[in-house]
């Protein structure tokens, strides 16, 4: 476990200098930038380790690896931030758990999130996934809404109960006219975000960027970035 924590907090203050440059290029304030680690497929004890080395936020993509880590977990002081494509049979689940929902696209899964978040007696924040990827009407490869979607889906969550709407979250995209050129993506991210804030001005967090190309996604102007190979390396997979 000291090897662990060791290897943790070198991998941890590698990514905190990398975001540190990267807001001194963009000319940002370090604390604008907030990391999230994506734990998913890692083990409890690697969150508990985290916490303890100040880590704040943590992502997990899958309920049935999310739900008993959170519930091991559920005396360290830590937000837990679902980012996976989520099925409407797993919102109570999620619900019970998460401070945050990254990724939601459509209208039936904000209706679920709406009534489990009230029966739980909860406020979930929700940041829509957006598509860059996708078709005028359709949805991304994983997920998401398409832009011109926006606007009506942050309407049904900024009315709905239970739920916040906290902003938007994008996944470089595979495909696409944006495919290999994130800084591009993360910038028309940025261009909906402002275009939401409109409408919505408490709705500012936009998270952006992973392990490889957060740099991009800061100079862009993420608030939030992902972070999980490079603060957990690679190790052997639960399950």
């Amino acid at each position: 476990m000291t090897d662990r924590r060791t290897e943790l907090a070198a991998n941890l203050a590698k990514v905190e200098e990398r975001i540190a440059a990267a807001c001194a290029a963009a000319g940002r304030k370090r604390e604008e930038v907030t990391l999230i680690v994506v734990t998913k497929t890692y083990p409890a004890s690697d969150v508990r380790i985290l916490s303890g080395l100040g880590v704040r936020h943590v992502a997990e993509n899958r309920d049935q690896d999310a739900a008993p880590k959170a519930a091991e977990c559920a005396d360290l002081p830590v937000s837990w931030h679902f980012v996976g494509q989520l099925q409407t049979n797993k919102v109570r689940s999620v619900v019970g758990y998460a401070d945050l929902v990254q990724s939601v696209d459509r209208s039936k899964l904000v209706e679920a999130l709406s009534k489990e978040a009230v029966r739980a007696g909860r406020e979930v924040g929700c940041l829509l996934q957006v598509a860059l990827d996708a078709g005028a009407g359709g949805r991304g490869e994983r997920g998401g809404v398409a832009p011109g979607g926006i606007e009506e889906l942050a309407d049904l969550v900024a009315g709905s109960p239970g739920l916040r709407l906290d902003g938007l979250m994008t996944v470089a995209p595979l495909t696409g006219e944006y495919a290999g050129r994130q800084r591009a993506a993360f910038g028309r991210l940025m261009d909906l975000s402002t275009g939401l804030r409109r409408a919505h001005p408490a709705a500012n967090m936009v998270s952006a960027g992973m392990s490889a190309d957060l740099e991009e996604a800061v100079a862009a102007g993420a608030t939030h970035v992902r972070v999980g190979t490079a603060v957990l390396g690679v190790r052997p997979r639960l399950g």
